[in-house]
């Protein structure tokens, strides 16, 4: 049996190393078919294709080449015939990024619902010749880019070509996988009211960012989905999928020569230019406060937030460095150290950097009980101060560059990891010599760099503060019952 994956909900970050993209992933409608036994069989060798492709993993410096298809559309390839397995990433960006007021979460049904039937194919049709060529074809909103992805053995690339060029040029949208996918979607939406860190997230991002697509539920509200229909998400995919807002990225068992066949037969029918209005640039707001969203939970959910650095910032590397001593180390960080190792008083805390597009952000979270929230949060508090007065220490500056440079291979042992890390290069515009040049921006952070960093981001005085609970030695300066 195979069921349509069901990740987690989006975290709601925007992109960054080792931070999840915005928007990533929503809930899938599970949809369960029986393999056909050609299909069964795909499957198995797609899955011991990768799972060799793991085991052997980038033995030298990662070549990528530009290829240029006889169309003009441009990818960046890492070449690597070990194993029979190409991976595909390509983004439209800026797409889906600010839907229609009164349809949020346009974008995202149409990511779910895009290989819901294309072409002559019905879902049912669509997803069985899927399966039974073992090809793994998704895509998804994010705040953003509206991103597609594809895995699949070599001998079958010629069928997922086709499947993929369909579902993004002729789409169905027919009436009942547009409506399972709705549905799906806003069962998730109704289950996550109760979650604490869901309403976290919803308020925090809302009181940031509340005029600003930013501050919106990609997958949408309880008002808005009923209001999308399938004439929307057929304009919808009309209108914003551009090959001028088009970057794509490949890697595996494929000749350059090829690939560039095979970009054009996969985008080459869309338009030529795309109808996306630009997102302006906004600065979070809300800053100083101490929100309460009161629920009758036994702990309290902390996040907290303040501006901090775009990826194209010259501080990015510092910023990074700072805060993998700060919170984004795990049990190494000072937030783990002082919250939960010396007083028990949560099972994790964490910081991390949110770099999207218009906007920067840095982070805090984690829970507690209720009885311990204010002094939890007093002491975050503390090491925020303490790490924008202080800096790192020299041990903790080796410790940082050593994780940081030594840990990065190991997001490129496999050919779909490859695709997608190259995907966000190219979105950053870091340069097709970045990651030869990566571990020379991190060994070249000295302390008094990360001092200027935390001077320059960390102020406690200007957190936004969200906690979900009944939090025991907290005053907020507003109380929020209804967060939709």
């Amino acid at each position: 049996m195979l069921s349509k994956r069901s990740p987690s909900p989006p975290r709601g970050e925007g992109r960054g190393e080792g931070v999840p993209f915005a928007g990533r992933s929503s809930p899938r409608v599970p949809l369960t078919r029986t393999l056909s036994p050609g299909g069964r069989g795909a499957w198995t060798l797609l899955a011991a294709a990768l799972a060799l492709n793991l085991l052997v993993g980038p033995a030298h410096a990662i070549d990528i080449k530009k290829v240029v298809s006889p169309g003009g559309i441009e990818a960046w390839l890492v070449e690597d015939h070990k194993v029979p397995v190409l991976a595909v990433e390509w983004a439209f960006e800026g797409a889906g990024a600010n839907d229609p007021a009164g349809k949020e979460g346009l974008a995202n049904l149409a990511a779910h619902a895009l290989d819901e039937g294309a072409g002559p194919y019905d879902s049912q049709a669509f997803q069985t010749r899927l399966q039974d060529s073992a090809v793994s074809l998704s895509f998804n909103a994010g705040r953003d880019a509206f991103t597609g992805s594809l895995r699949t053995l070599t001998e079958h690339r010629d069928e997922a070509f086709d499947l993929a060029r369909l579902a993004m040029s002729e789409p169905r949208f027919d009436a009942e996988a547009v409506e399972r996918m709705r549905a799906g979607t806003l069962a998730g939406l109704k289950r996550e009211q109760g979650d604490p860190n869901y309403v976290a997230r919803r308020l925090f991002y809302s009181t940031a960012y509340p005029d600003h697509p930013y501050g919106g539920e990609v997958r949408g509200s309880l008002d808005s989905l009923p209001r999308i229909a399938p004439d929307d998400l057929r304009a919808f995919v009309k209108s914003q999928f551009g090959r001028d807002r088009l970057v794509v990225t490949a890697a595996g068992d494929i000749a350059p020569d090829d690939l560039g066949r095979a970009l054009d037969r996969l985008f080459g029918g869309l338009p030529a230019t795309a109808s996306v209005t630009a997102l302006p640039e906004v600065t979070p707001k809300g800053l100083g406060e101490t929100l309460l969203a009161p629920r009758p939970t036994a702990q309290t959910v902390i996040l907290m937030g303040q501006p901090g650095v775009k990826r194209a910032d010259p501080d990015w590397y510092a910023a990074t460095v700072m805060n993998y001593v700060l919170g984004g180390s795990g049990f190494g960080s000072r937030l783990m150290e002082e919250v939960r190792e010396k007083r028990g008083l949560s099972y994790g805390v964490y910081s991390y950097l949110v770099p999207m597009d218009r906007t920067a952000l840095v982070i805090a979270g984690g829970s507690t009980v209720n009885a311990k929230a204010g002094q939890a949060l007093e002491i975050m508090r503390a090491e925020w101060a303490r790490m924008a007065a202080d800096g790192v220490s020299d041990q903790e500056l080796a410790d940082a560059k050593t994780y940081l440079t030594g840990s990065f291979p190991l997001q490129l042992g496999s050919t779909p990891s490859i695709a997608k890390t190259l995907l966000q290069v190219r979105r950053d515009r870091l340069g097709i010599d970045y990651l030869d040049q990566r571990d020379r921006f991190i060994n070249a952070v000295t302390a008094d760099d990360v001092r200027r960093v935390a001077k320059r981001l960390l102020d406690p005085a200007r957190l936004l503060t969200v906690l979900v609970g009944r939090p025991d030695g907290v005053t907020p300066t507003r109380t929020i019952e209804d967060i939709r």
